[in-house]
């Protein structure tokens, strides 16, 4: 049997959640992608990897920290008409602005980081709508099991944590009913 030497054993747990933030999509988590998150092109590229360049987070990250959005203000920020914003909301179930009591939309911050992946699925990427929905579908199916992942990896960490503060506890009582012989 062998013996493990606890004292050599880290504090903390080494495993990181790889993800660095969470955005959402309708109503899942998902997993920002950062330029360090993108992997490089010689690599198998996980889903939102394929679906996100450098021009895409530029675009997204120059969206204004606002409350929200009238639809102009959207349709402008993406170089489009308002009415392919009301066509494309529609079409899929991920863009879903709020309406005001007077009837006028409202879009969030995670509406028009939508929008912006849709804009750029359809336009730069060529994807047909029912292609852009597909992708949109995947890319949700692929967030819920990073997300179910993420979560278990949390679950383990907190087990890890719970153990080594149980071996610290034994290890102290072992080292006082040392010193008492």
């Amino acid at each position: 049997m062998t013996m493990i030497d606890f004292e050599q054993l880290p504090l903390e747990p080494t495993m990181e959640p790889s993800v660095p933030q969470e955005m959402t999509l309708a109503d899942q988590h998902i997993p920002a992608v950062t330029l360090e998150t993108v992997a490089a092109p010689e690599q198998n590229l996980s889903l939102p990897a394929a679906l996100c360049d450098d021009k895409l987070l530029e675009e997204i990250n120059s969206i204004p920290e606002k409350m929200g959005f009238k639809i102009g203000e959207v349709a402008d920020m993406l170089g489009i008409k308002q009415y392919v914003l009301r066509y494309w909301e529609s079409e899929f179930d991920i863009l879903k602005p709020k309406k005001a009591s007077n009837n006028q939309r409202y879009y969030t911050k995670k509406d028009v980081e939508n929008a912006y992946l849709i804009r750029k699925l359809l336009h730069r990427d060529r994807f047909s709508i029912e292609g852009a929905r597909a992708a949109m579908k995947d890319l949700k199916n692929f967030v819920r099991s990073e997300v179910k992942k993420e979560k278990a990896l949390s679950t383990i960490s907190q087990r890890l944590d719970s153990i080594q503060d149980q071996v610290d506890d034994i290890l102290l009582h072992i080292r006082r009913a040392k010193q008492l012989l």
